[in-house]
């Protein structure tokens, strides 16, 4: 089954364990997702079958959009209310304070990722080397802020929407943010609502080439050449600069690089549904 869709992610789950819910739902042993989301957090992740789950790498995926909800004064290692320490009562802040700060952290962000989030250290999740007690540092790195708008501040929740890069941290955004007043702060709730143009529509199957950020060239030579994975002649396509390209045919579709005068496939005869 070629099928490409989004799903909600429950929290308090891994990815794998919930690719894992599907296979046996849909009853295929072929399936991937994008954007790995982690335990804590709920909300879109991209899932793929068969041949579709190839087409990851040209998926539009960015900017992503998450709801969250920041607890002023409650301390976590994991910066997410699985692991609370320590809560302290705080007296209110002025809205004026919470809109200054807001305002203070759009744009490039730099930032230390969360040692209990999905970040890759040799090859190990982050998350768990953090829970078997193991001894590491994470890199500092930086995120681009498009927008954040406070939804709600409900003392001591604050609730907020963000719009990222890929790559970004909200968790790590919103200790900044904590810090900024002048407290320990962890997040009590987190959803990615939004992945590029992915949005959750109840599992609905997608078509994949409304999602790939490719540019469509035309080729001009027969498309046998391609379905027999032929080598190609730079001079049959339409567009002929260096790049990568998608070419669409009636039942099927191709991923082509152009490079110095030569033709390389990328991904050649997937299966159109």
């Amino acid at each position: 089954m070629n099928r490409i869709f989004v799903a909600k992610k429950p929290a308090l789950m891994s990815s794998n364990h919930f690719l894992g819910r599907l296979k046996r739902k849909y009853n295929v042993k072929k399936a991937g997702f994008s954007g790995t989301l982690d335990p804590f957090a709920s909300g879109v992740l991209v899932i793929a079958f068969g041949n579709y789950t190839r087409l990851f790498n040209y998926l539009c995926k960015a900017p992503k959009t998450y709801q969250a909800t920041l607890w002023l004064g409650a301390s976590s290692p994991s910066l997410d209310n699985e692991n609370i320490s320590r809560v302290e009562i705080l007296k209110p802040f002025a809205f004026e304070s919470i809109e200054i700060v807001r305002s203070s952290l759009l744009g490039e962000i730099s930032y230390t990722p969360p040692k209990f989030s999905a970040k890759k250290i040799d090859g190990v999740r982050a998350y768990t080397l953090a829970r078997a007690g193991s001894e590491f540092e994470m890199k500092q790195s930086t995120m681009q802020i498009y927008d954040a708008k406070i939804l709600n501040y409900s003392h001591p929740f604050l609730s907020f929407e963000i719009t990222v890069s890929e790559g970004s941290y909200i968790r790590s955004w919103a200790n900044l943010f904590a810090k900024k007043l002048g407290v320990n702060g962890t997040l009590s709730a987190l959803c990615r609502v939004k992945e590029g143009k992915f949005i959750y529509e109840d599992e609905k199957a997608l078509n994949p080439l409304e999602y790939l950020n490719l540019e469509q060239n035309e080729y001009f030579g027969s498309k046998e050449n391609i379905k027999d994975g032929k080598k190609l002649a730079i001079a049959d396509f339409k567009i002929q600069k260096d790049g990568k390209y998608l070419l669409v045919f009636d039942e099927f579709f191709s991923i082509v690089e152009l490079k110095d005068e030569a033709v390389t496939y990328c991904l050649n005869k997937v299966e159109l549904c």
